[in-house]
């Protein structure tokens, strides 16, 4: 993990809300331009697949970074609405150069991103990036930047979306819907775009019931009280519909989550837990090991641990969970929001291949997804978010060191006290976990209002 100070790049691509920096046109066109030329580099005339999501200002952007391209004698191609994890395979699986993701995930509609990926279908390396980041803030006020609103819309290529979803159906190729009963909340975001095609494709008898919701995205209706955000939705149609189960992803469909058929919620750590004892059950899981973040419940390590299947954590953000699997060769990795990492189906976390796997370890074991997770004993868990002004390390703060302090002696062996910044959006998240809701309450609110008196926006 890169110890440099990153102006541009976070942990998931430059985001922040659309039209402003560093998602003006200016920045948006020099990020174009230093992308052509770090890949012009390697190849004289490199193909860019763009892929994006549902917002509005997805168009404009898209426009803008295919002509900063161009200038550079780049070709960009469009595979239109896809999720992240479709660029991901089709830049790996079609031979482009690069792959670009315009999409702000689980932000509010009013963000967007851009998140870039490398020919071999992972993530651009940091320094990559960061040499990148250099170039787009040297010449962004130097360059001249056309009228975003007067470019050519970018061509939309539908063979890479079916291309993409025909991958999807042979990588569980023994998968059988049989009879089951879904709900599938698509967050109004690039599931969108996918998920209707797919499931038509799995239920080809008839026999299994698709529900399909939030399917009809406006711009400014993605993730909006529905999707992987707010998996108790999608849960509260299972209960009421009488379902198997439900799936629910993000507006860039690369997390899913899960609901139970009694309405319950199954998160990223309950997927973890079934997916690692399979792999482990059926010889699969290299090393017994599975890689969470610290952010999974203690719950989870001790279900896992009864499996013989050790845990170790890395930092929050999947490109982190990714480096500590390839360092350990590990076969399966993933965060508690529902990003699951399979090394040997995708390069990167893909929602609705989650969900396929899933859902073939139910239809081949005939078991429901609370029976495979019965076990899971979730430690109570409080994440209060605390909206910053400036993310100043919090060791420096006298008063939230000292409030940080006090938490992580009272809990000590009985609990777990996680303070982290969030990597996309102006927040510091404070998470409790422990055996008392009570003091988990208290010092979450007490480290919450420690942080927020010092920078609070």
């Amino acid at each position: 993990m890169t110890t440099a100070i990153r102006k541009l790049f976070g942990t998931d691509g430059i985001r922040g809300v659309a039209g402003e920096s560093p998602l003006d046109p200016g920045t948006v066109f020099a990020a174009g331009l230093a992308l052509g030329h770090s890949l012009k580099k390697k190849a004289p005339r490199p193909r860019v697949l763009l892929g994006r999501d549902t917002r509005e200002s997805s168009p404009w952007i898209a426009a803008t970074l295919a002509e900063a391209l161009r200038q550079t004698g780049a070709k960009a191609e469009s595979a239109g609405v896809v999720p992240t994890p479709a660029v991901a395979y089709l830049a790996r699986a079609r031979g482009f150069q690069a792959g670009v993701v315009i999409s702000a995930s689980h932000n509010p509609w009013q963000d967007n991103g851009i998140k870039l990926f490398g020919g071999d279908g992972f993530k651009l390396p940091d320094a990559v990036e960061l040499a990148m980041e250099e170039e787009i803030l040297f010449h962004a006020s130097q360059i001249t930047v056309p009228d975003v609103h007067r470019l050519s819309p970018v061509e939309d290529n539908p063979a890479l979306q079916s291309d993409y979803i025909q991958f999807l159906r042979t990588s569980v190729p023994s998968l059988s819907l049989g009879a089951m009963k879904l709900v599938v909340d698509c967050a109004n975001g690039a599931a969108s775009a996918v998920a209707p095609e797919l499931f038509r494709r799995l239920n080809r008898d008839g026999r299994a019931a698709v529900t399909l919701l939030n399917v009809n995205p406006d711009g400014r209706n993605i993730n909006a009280e529905c999707g992987a955000l707010h998996p108790n939705y999608v849960a509260a149609e299972v209960k009421e519909r009488g379902a198997t189960m439900g799936l629910t992803f993000d507006g860039d469909a690369d997390r899913c989550m899960l609901a139970g058929p009694r309405g319950n919620v199954i998160n990223g750590d309950a997927i973890l837990l079934m997916a690692g004892r399979d792999l482990k059950d059926r010889g699969l899981l290299t090393g017994d090991l599975v890689v969470a973040t610290t952010m999974s419940n203690m719950g989870l390590e001790a279900a896992l641990k009864r499996s013989s299947i050790r845990m170790l954590r890395a930092p929050v953000g999947d490109r982190y969970v990714l480096e500590e699997m390839q360092k350990t060769r590990a076969a399966l990795g993933g965060e508690q929001s529902g990003h699951i990492l399979l090394p040997h189906l995708a390069t990167t976390g893909d929602g609705l291949l989650t969900a396929l796997v899933i859902l073939e370890l139910i239809a081949r074991t005939g078991k429901s997804v609370d029976e495979l997770t019965a076990d899971l004993k979730v430690f109570p868990q409080v994440i209060v978010n605390v909206k910053v002004r400036e993310k100043k390390p919090l060791a420096g703060i006298p008063t939230v060191a000292a409030a940080i302090e006090s938490a992580e002696q009272e809990l000590r062996d009985s609990g777990r006290v996680v303070i982290r910044y969030s990597g996309t959006e102006p927040l510091a998240r404070v998470m409790i976990e422990a055996e008392s809701s009570e003091a988990m309450k208290r010092h979450a609110e007490a480290i919450a209002a420690a942080i927020r008196n010092e920078l609070g926006a």
